[in-house]
C-alpha cells in the first residue's frame, strides 16, 4: 500500500421484505485498486445486510492499523458507531433486547484493529459507488445458492 492513499470502503445493504432474501454489497477503493465484495442469504433483515457489509469489508483488509472511511446510507449502522451505541450495548451485554448481537459483536472486535470513520450518504442518488454497492446488494438477494444467515434465524 502506497503513500498518500487513504482506504475508501462503500457499502449497502438490502432486503427483499423485511424479513426476506437479502444481500450486502461493498466496495473497497485504495489509489486505484477496486475490489468488490457481495453474498446473498435467504433470510435476514435491511439492517443485518446493511451492518453485515461492513464487517465483510473490514475482514477483508489484510494490513491492521489502517485509517479507512466507511460510506454508507444506513443510520443505522453510522449512529450506532459514530453515536458510540455500540459500545453501551456491549458494556451491557444488549440489555433490553437489542437486535444483531452477533454481527454487533463481530464488528466491536474488529473495529479496534482500524481507525474507522463513519459518513453517511443519501441512498438512490447520485453517488456512482452507493449505486453499485446497491446493484451489488439487490443481485445477490435475487440470486441462487443462498446463504443461511445463521444469527439471524438462531434468534428468530
Amino acid at each position: 500500500m502506497s503513500e498518500g492513499h487513504q482506504l475508501i470502503i462503500y457499502t449497502d445493504g438490502a432486503s427483499r421484505g423485511n424479513p426476506g432474501p437479502g444481500g450486502y454489497g461493498a466496495i473497497l477503493m485504495w489509489g486505484e485498486k477496486v475490489k468488490e465484495l457481495s453474498a446473498g442469504y435467504r433470510r435476514t433483515t435491511n439492517n443485518r445486510m446493511e451492518l453485515l457489509a461492513v464487517i465483510v469489508a473490514l475482514e477483508a483488509l489484510t494490513k491492521k492499523g489502517v485509517a479507512l472511511t466507511v460510506f454508507t446510507d444506513s443510520q443505522y449502522v453510522v449512529n450506532s458507531i459514530e453515536k458510540k451505541w455500540v459500545d453501551g450495548w456491549i458494556k451491557n451485554d444488549f440489555k433490553g433486547g437489542k437486535k444483531n448481537k452477533d454481527l454487533w459483536t463481530r464488528f466491536y472486535k474488529l473495529s479496534k484493529d482500524f481507525n474507522i470513520k463513519m459518513r453517511w450518504v443519501k441512498g438512490h442518488a447520485d453517488n456512482p459507488y452507493n449505486n453499485r454497492c446497491d446493484q451489488l446488494a439487490t443481485q445477490a438477494a435475487d440470486g441462487k445458492n443462498l446463504l443461511v444467515d445463521v444469527g439471524y434465524e438462531a434468534e428468530n
